[in-house]
């Protein structure tokens, strides 16, 4: 069965996930992290997307990006894995492909999700026992998000600058987001919406999408309500 299209809607933030193939480490000294945030750089001025969010992790990479047109994002994650995966080979002498299979994406409600999303990014290193806080972590946007260290790849959200007046409001207000505890829950969401490719945001956000869209952006319902007359039915 072919693949259908992943949801992609100009201006939309999307949270994408690029793995190393069989989990393996495609990232393996300071040379490579900051390559591959140059070809990010110029990958998403080349094709008009925006990064809000990232962390490069040794096996994998989130990133929290808005595409300016329908194809801005395939051909940022195109372009940026030819360029890095011609860098690995030569750098480290092998051959054939880096990454596991299509990235995987998910539409976000920018409303209810964004700066949950970012958090959720940015928090990875913790969460793997990297280190004890997103700020000891040198390659994630934590530092400029929070602490205003000067990033050229990062381009705030509305979301994000609705937090404060300044830059330094803006800062602070952030750095106490991560003082609350990122629920569980959340974290699942996040992890289930974008491996499986459905839209993450509230109800209203997912049925407006899919109108516009004219697509499901929730999987189907399985089974059904047992006290129901017509579930009954259904099992004849």
């Amino acid at each position: 069965m072919a693949r259908l299209p992943r949801f992609v809607i100009s201006g939309q933030p999307q949270h994408v996930i690029l793995r190393g193939n069989d989990r393996t480490d495609i990232f393996r000294a300071d040379a490579d992290y900051h390559f591959y945030l140059e070809k990010l750089r110029s990958a998403c001025a080349k094709h008009g997307c925006d990064i809000h969010a990232y962390v490069l992790m040794t096996n994998h990479v989130h990133l929290l990006i808005t595409p300016s047109a329908e194809q801005s994002l395939s051909k940022t994650i195109q372009m940026l894995g030819r360029y890095y995966v011609q860098y690995y080979n030569r750098r480290y002498q092998r051959t054939g492909t880096l990454w596991e299979g299509r990235y995987k994406a998910t539409l976000i409600d920018t409303a209810t999700y964004l700066l949950i999303c970012m958090r959720y990014l940015e928090l990875n290193p913790v969460r793997a026992g990297m280190v004890s806080h997103p700020s000891e972590y040198p390659w994630s946007s934590y530092q400029h998000n929070a602490l205003g260290r000067p990033d050229e790849l990062v381009t705030p959200y509305l979301e994000y600058r609705r937090l404060g007046k300044t830059d330094e409001e803006r800062q602070g207000a952030y750095r106490q987001l991560f003082k609350q505890h990122l629920p569980e829950h959340r974290v699942s969401e996040i992890r289930d919406s974008t491996n499986k490719a459905w839209v993450l945001g509230s109800e209203r956000f997912k049925q407006q999408i899919q109108k516009q869209l004219e697509r499901r952006v929730v999987p189907e319902a399985r089974g059904g309500d047992r006290k129901s007359e017509q579930f009954r039915i259904n099992r004849v």
